[in-house]
């Protein structure tokens, strides 16, 4: 969701395209009435007329802030005011409105000489919702004090600008307190708004924002909100809640105050999502950065394999000469020795021991009788 200040795409590429503004040139807009619907509740309609084709209409319906506002009378005066002083140069308030709408402008561009100067004009009239819902909250600060006494309670005021994102502003005699009831899709969404709205108290504490408004985070409904509807006190994400001061309304302040007041969901999604991306571009950087070092690593293991592979094999040529060279001993010490042998034995003489077996005969004698013993 963009801030609430950003102005209407497509009322911007109208207005452009009906007077050219986006190519410096002034001519006069052809007829249309055209009408379409932004947010699913907010009414444009924009009309030339054949018989005025130097004005163009613009017709806007805004639901009300809240129940307590009614637009059964018009806008009130000081919105009025506001939108006069911030249109004052190239738009007029018809009265009364067209049928079915709260607010009707009469536009002239041709007021407005220069390219650069209608371009701007564009721009600003495209920002009108939120500048008649900006004027609306500022009445409704400001006529608190008179609900109060109307309703005899001091009972909080439910402000919707958004259908799924409303917020309560209640009213005590010394200040007013502006609840958010806050709801997120995702528990991711969750943790990252916790830590956020506990850094957001850490800071209100802390001398240098004294002068800001304080800021509490509950994860139950304030008591407030007691007697409110139950549908409004479900949430995943607790309640922040905003003590307003008489100081924080006075003069500008008060513009500022109302801004960050309709902004603040905007805010909140805006810090989850670019929270969300800060932590996975880390993620990604921390993978890039290990997968580098497994790549690193992986490479001084093959080295070290290599060398050691090297080693080994020097070791085992090594091995195998010294073997080779053990050898070589063992066999001329086997040489030796049958040498030696040799040398020691006798010496035969062909015919020695048939004469021997013939001459030296040893003679056999009769076996011995056997006697038997007697008794």
């Amino acid at each position: 969701m963009a801030y609430f200040d950003t102005g209407s795409r497509t009322l911007v590429e109208i207005l452009n395209n009906l007077h050219g503004c986006s190519d410096g040139n002034v001519e006069k807009p052809t007829v249309m009435d055209h009408s379409f619907y932004e947010l699913g509740s907010v009414r444009y309609h924009i009309q030339v007329l054949p018989s005025d084709p130097a004005n163009i209409y613009l017709s806007i319906l805004i639901p009300p802030l809240s129940l307590d506002i009614s637009h059964s009378n018009g806008l009130p005066d000081r919105t009025l005011q506001d939108i006069r002083r911030m249109y004052s140069n190239v738009a007029e308030i018809m009265e009364p409105p067209k049928e079915g709408f709260i607010l009707t402008l009469k536009l002239n561009f041709g007021r407005l000489p220069r390219s650069e100067d209608r371009i701007k004009a564009v721009n600003e009239i495209s920002s009108l919702q939120a500048a008649i819902l900006s004027s609306q909250l500022k009445d409704l600060l400001w006529n608190l004090d008179s609900m109060d006494m109307l309703h005899g309670t001091c009972r909080p005021i439910k402000v919707v600008y958004y259908p799924q994102e409303p917020f309560f502003v209640s009213r005590r005699p010394e200040k007013i307190t502006a609840i958010f009831p806050m709801r997120f899709k995702d528990n991711s969404d969750v943790v990252l708004a916790t830590s956020f709205f506990q850094e957001l108290m850490d800071l209100g504490d802390s001398a240098s924002f004294s002068k800001a408004p304080h800021c509490t985070w509950s994860p139950i409904p304030p008591s407030e909100l007691r007697g409110e509807n139950f549908q409004y006190l479900t949430t995943n994400g607790g309640f922040v809640s905003f003590d307003i001061f008489s100081r924080h309304v006075q003069g500008e302040k008060l513009e500022k105050t109302v801004w960050i007041l309709l902004n603040f969901y905007a805010h909140v999604k805006y810090h989850i999502k670019s929270t969300r991306g800060f932590i996975q571009r880390r993620m990604r950087q921390r993978q890039e950065r290990l997968a580098e070092l497994q790549v690193i690593r992986q490479s001084r293991i093959r080295e070290g394999k290599g060398k050691k592979e090297l080693q080994t094999g020097r070791n085992s040529l090594k091995k195998l000469m010294s073997f080779s060279k053990h050898k070589k001993l063992k066999m001329g010490c086997i040489v030796i020795t049958d040498q030696i042998k040799r040398l020691r034995s006798r010496i035969k003489i062909k015919g020695l021991n048939r004469l021997r077996r013939r001459w030296f005969r040893v003679p056999k004698f009769p076996a011995l009788r056997k006697y038997s013993k007697l008794d």
